[in-house]
């Protein structure tokens, strides 16, 4: 634990407001040009739908993989500091980039790139705020998770706002000048930030054997989360890929004679982890106190059942209306279930691969986390070309599927993963 760690905001360490922030900003910058991207394609690029949603999986999975490289780079070289700094530097550039039409594709593989160095170096400096029995640290990533929707709340309000009414470059535009942001609140905050741990070797374990058994046994059971929340994104990254594309053609957006642009809808998703995190944590805290709370897994597991749930309910409501526009409010309590399932899952995850870090490799083993949501962006890729053949209810029908098969794994490995050592806990 660092020494700013001693001094708090709101009860937790300053440093984890800065992370806070500035992982709010990039949020800003990638869920705003994420809010226009198919859109963009579609509209003004003229792109057919199966490319497009292709192009999107692909380009999602790219920012998703590269931290893979990213984070070893940073653990082994650059140290997490710098690695945020540089990776920072180089998305606000692409996000500039992307105004410009002719180098769409180059604007696209420089913000992938910039995104490994940035996205496991900012999230791994948690745990090194907090003392291992520190009870804060598990509600943490929560917290964590509450800046990031924040940034992802502002983004479709300003960015597709601007992208759709005003140009689409003007959108493109605004996420660069919030990844600048970002950059400059992490550069204030460095000193509320944790110290690079020393160099020092790590210490033998006593039973070297017994102590690669368990790193190996750690590693697979990682793996086995890491499959099941690529089947569970699978579904989850359809809110980018085709549900926008739903909303403009299957939704009456009309409101007191005003009809409400596409992409203020993406906002409803963000401004409801805002909402009801501090409710969950709650909950949460009270099931702790009274010794019922929930295995990481089996929470996984609930949160991944209760999408299966949203996306069934769109599914029954298309073959309902059979292809008639449905009103609005529906989409709304869409996103109340699919938001309550997300909190269940996404959070919980990456904080599980944290406290699972070896000892300097907090990084790499976050990217790992990241590894699932690029291969789960491949495959959000993969299954959004089946948009249009599919038809509503049937496309609907088999995200629900999807989410289901990866609470079943998720159930399955509640178990082992339970029965780990402490330490490695």
């Amino acid at each position: 634990m660092s020494g700013s760690a001693e001094r708090t905001w709101f009860g937790q360490p300053r440093g984890l407001a800065i992370l806070f922030l500035t992982q709010m900003w990039e949020m800003f910058s990638y869920y705003g040009m994420r809010t226009l991207l198919v859109y963009y394609m579609t509209r003004q690029l003229l792109f057919a739908q199966e490319k497009a949603s292709f192009i999107y999986g692909l380009y999602t999975a790219l920012a998703y993989f590269t931290p893979i490289l990213g984070g070893a780079i940073a653990d082994r070289w650059l140290g997490k500091r710098n690695a945020v700094l540089l990776g920072g530097s180089i998305m606000a550039v692409g996000h500039f980039v992307m105004a410009f039409e002719p180098v769409f594709y180059l604007a696209l593989a420089v913000i992938a790139l910039g995104n490994g160095l940035f996205l496991p170096s900012l999230p791994s400096q948690i745990n090194d705020l907090y003392r291992e029995d520190d009870p804060r640290r598990g509600r943490a990533y929560n917290v964590y998770y509450v800046g990031l929707n924040i940034g992802g709340f502002m983004a479709p309000l300003v960015c597709g706002t601007l992208g759709e009414l005003y140009g689409w470059h003007y959108g493109f535009g605004a996420a660069g000048v919030g990844m600048f942001a970002g950059l400059m609140i992490y550069v204030s905050g460095r000193r509320y930030l944790p110290a690079p741990p020393p160099r020092a070797a790590v210490a033998a374990p006593a039973d070297p054997r017994r102590a690669r058994a368990d790193a190996r046994r750690v590693w697979w059971l990682l793996l086995g989360v890491g499959v099941a929340a690529t089947i569970f994104r699978g579904a989850y990254e359809q809110v980018g890929n085709t549900l926008p594309l739903w909303i403009d053609d299957s939704v009456a957006r009309g409101f007191a004679g005003f009809t409400i642009p596409m992409t203020w809808f993406q906002s409803i998703n963000p401004l409801l982890v805002i909402a009801m995190t501090p409710l969950l944590l709650m909950a949460w805290r009270r099931r702790a106190e009274a010794g019922r709370d929930l295995s990481p897994a089996r929470r996984m597991a609930a949160g991944a059942l209760v999408v299966a749930a949203a996306y069934l309910m769109l599914s029954l409501l298309s073959m309902a209306t059979a292809g008639a526009p449905v009103s609005w409010l529906w989409l709304v309590a869409f996103f109340v279930v699919l938001t309550l399932g997300e909190l269940y899952i996404l959070p919980t995850g990456l904080g599980l691969f944290a406290r699972l870090a070896p000892p300097r490799l907090g990084a790499t083993t976050v990217a790992s986390w990241f590894f699932a949501t690029f291969a789960g962006s491949l495959l959000a890729g993969l299954v959004g070309m089946l948009f249009t053949r599919a038809g509503n209810a049937g496309f609907f029908l088999l995200l629900s599927g999807l989410a289901a098969c990866a609470a079943l794994l998720l159930w399955r490995l509640d178990r082992p993963i339970e029965s780990l050592p402490k330490s490695s806990t």
